[in-house]
This record gives structure tokens, sequence and C-alpha cells, in this order.
């Protein structure tokens, strides 16, 4: 049915190789694309022996878009999935509108040198794709991505308003290593070290990182300590669903991570900016990205299971109802299914589902959209197809 060049050959980009592999009837040509071909090959050949299905590779650097323009125009595919880093957004947005192609990703653009979740950067291409004719689908991965399609299922199916939003976020894993990331190092930590920030009666209220927390109940793991951050598809939701009054996103650490975050900031070792070391120019968490755990490589002794969802609160036929949605996904079955562990599993899924969606003209219009301005219902059903199962509770007692 279509042609996907994936660019991004980490955790995330593995599953959605093996994922869209699956479903070759949606996807009749696939190429995987990095900076670092021999990446791709080595994922190509493990969808492969996974699933009989031929990938094919090329190597691109997603910083430059002559490079991009080049690849596209050689191989004209009918979407991107990019699930590079989310400083390449644009130039991988520049480069389908070049090249008449349509895009999608799973984070929003950020620059390297201020750690700032925004759409604007992004929402100001939508004239430029709509005058082209072609659909950027943004923030398709789990939170942003299931999250917000699960908002908008709960507002066509069982609300007239929706008041309150709260997003929780649970890893139960453990991967056994004293400190790890689960996905980009240099992305995590600028995401969980920034202060926090949530929507209240129209306002946008900062806080501390770390200041607000509490104990959540998460299903099939129980009780655990829970922060408020600031999460991108906060910003969108609050725009597409003007009845929400508070907006929330909490995730979930542990003591340990913690403490080793604090001192990793307290070291300098989170800094953006570049310090001269030895007559060179370097960037100290990309430095410590470079000794870290790869996350790619976390899946084969990772055991528990996440648990994402919504907890909302609203009206219904002029009554209060609460309603929580969620899935819990676990990194075992994930590992064994994909070759990643749960957290790239949960992005690269819905990512895989977002791209079924443009390509089966189910989530097809000309400009730049967030996921919860589409339709729900297809989504929800393939989630549900592709290994994601979600779980409905009414009437409960939030916590939140």
């Amino acid at each position: 049915m279509g042609k996907v060049v994936i660019i991004g050959a980490g955790g995330v980009g593995t599953v959605v190789a093996n994922k869209v592999a699956q479903n070759k009837e949606v996807f009749t040509d696939i190429v995987l694309a990095s900076r670092t071909k021999s990446k791709c090959d080595a994922i190509a050949h493990d969808v492969k022996r996974r699933t009989g299905v031929t990938i094919q590779t090329a190597q691109v650097d997603a910083d430059r878009v002559p490079e991009l323009v080049k690849l596209f125009n050689e191989l004209k595919p009918d979407l991107v999935i990019n699930v590079a880093l989310p400083y390449q957004d644009l130039t991988i947005m520049d480069a389908c509108l070049e090249c008449g192609v349509n895009y999608l990703d799973t984070a929003n653009y950020e620059p390297k040198d201020e750690a700032k979740y925004e759409y604007r950067w992004q929402w100001a291409y939508r004239d430029r794709f709509e005058k082209a004719g072609l659909t950027a689908i943004l923030g398709c991965g789990f939170d942003p991505g299931a999250t917000s399609v699960f908002t908008a299922y709960a507002a066509k199916h069982h609300f007239d308003e929706i008041h309150h939003l709260d997003i929780v976020d649970c890893n139960a894993g453990d991967h056994g290593k004293a400190f790890a990331t689960n996905f980009n190092p240099e992305i995590n930590i600028r995401e969980v070290t920034q202060k926090g920030k949530y929507y209240e009666n129209g306002q946008w209220i900062e806080t501390e990182p770390h200041e607000i927390h509490k104990p959540l109940n998460y299903p099939e793991i129980g009780p655990k300590e829970s922060y408020v951050i600031y999460h991108e598809e906060l910003e969108s939701l609050v725009k597409n669903f003007p009845t929400l009054k508070r907006a929330r996103f909490w995730m979930t650490f542990g003591q340990e991570y913690l403490t080793h975050l604090r001192v990793i900031q307290n070291i300098g070792m989170a800094r953006i900016d570049e310090v001269e070391y030895n007559g060179q120019k370097i960037v100290p968490i990309q430095f410590l990205k470079a000794v870290l755990p790869d996350p790619g490589e976390l899946g084969e002794n990772y055991t528990g299971q996440t648990s994402i969802g919504c907890r909302i609160r609203g009206i219904k036929d002029g009554k209060e109802r609460t309603y929580y949605i969620y899935n819990n996904c676990s990194h075992e079955e994930a590992y064994k299914e994909t070759g990643a562990q749960g957290v790239s599993y949960t992005t690269g899924v819905p990512a895989t589902i977002g791209a079924m969606m443009f390509l089966q003209g189910l989530w097809k219009k000309p400009g730049v959209w967030n996921v919860e301005e589409f339709n729900p219902d297809p989504f929800m059903e393939q989630l549900n197809k592709q290994g994601l199962p979600w779980h409905e509770l009414f009437d409960i007692d939030l916590e939140v």
C-alpha cells in the first residue's frame, strides 16, 4: 500500500522496523536510514530473521537537508517516519517539503542549545504543508501519542466536557544497571531536569524540578512515587480541548535514579553548553551519553512492566464522571518480539500505527496536525491488535 523511510536506528527504530515488517500488507516497501548504516544493517538482518521481510538500508545525516533531499528524491517514499533525535525534526520537515513527502514523528522539536519543549516551531510549518498538499503528523509515540489519542477517545465517547486531565507514566521495570536512561540519555536527562509546568485555569504554572510529587497506584504494579514534570502533549491538548481546567503530567522515578541525577547536575555533567577540554570543545551531556549504557541494549535483562495512561475527570449528561484508560507493557514480552525493551516498544508501536492510519487514508489531510485532531477509533482498534491493549476503569478514585 505504501513506501516508508524510517529515520533512526536506535531502540524505537528497531521496534518500528519490526512492526512495519509485521504489517507487510500496508507497508509494501521499507527503508531504514541513519547516520550509521551498520546499525541499520544489523536491525534489517534481525527483522529478516524474525519476519522474513527484507528491509532496505541507507546512510543519511539527518542534520543535513541536502543529504535528506537526495535520499528522498532517490527513494520517493510516501511517508517518512522520524524516530531520530528531536533536534532533527525541522531539517527532516524541510526535506519533506522540498521533495513532496509526508511526515510523522514521535517527539516535538527542541533546539540543541536550550532544553525547551514547544510545538510552535513545527506548527509554523502548517501553511507550507497545507499548500503542498502534504500531511505532517506530530507526536505519534506513546506520550505524546497514545495518551493524546486516549484523551480524544474519552472526549468522543465518554464525556461532554473534560475538566481535569492527569497523564500518568510509570516504568516499574528493572534493567539491572546502577544508572541508565530508557531512551537517548541526552534527551532524557534534559527532559527530567528542567522545571516542571502544568496548566490550570487558563495559565501555565511553573514549579521547581520534581517539586510536586505523591504516590500513585498503578495497575498490577502498586504504589509508586510520581512527580509532576512538563511534557509536550499538554501544550496541544489544552489547545484542542478548551474545556480543560487543569492538565498535568506525572512520571515515576526511583530514589536511586534521582540521586544519580542530582550528582550529574551538581558536577556539571548535565550541561548542554560547550566547555573546553584538552584543547577541544565538548558538551558535557553529550560526553555523558557516550559513557552511559545504550538504551537500545537494555532489553535482554529487563524485567517488569510499564503502565501509562490518562486519568480524567469531567461531565457526562450533567453528572461528574471519572475515567482511567491505560496500557501495561511487559519489557520481557517486548524484547521477545522485537529485541527492544518496553519503553522503545511503547513508542515504536504507536508510530507504526500512525503510519498505517496515514497510508490507509484514515489520518490524511494537508497541514500539520497533532494526533488528537484525528479520529481516535481506528488507532485505538489497532493498539489492541499490534501489542498494546488498553483498559478502561469508570467512576473510580483517581488519586489526583
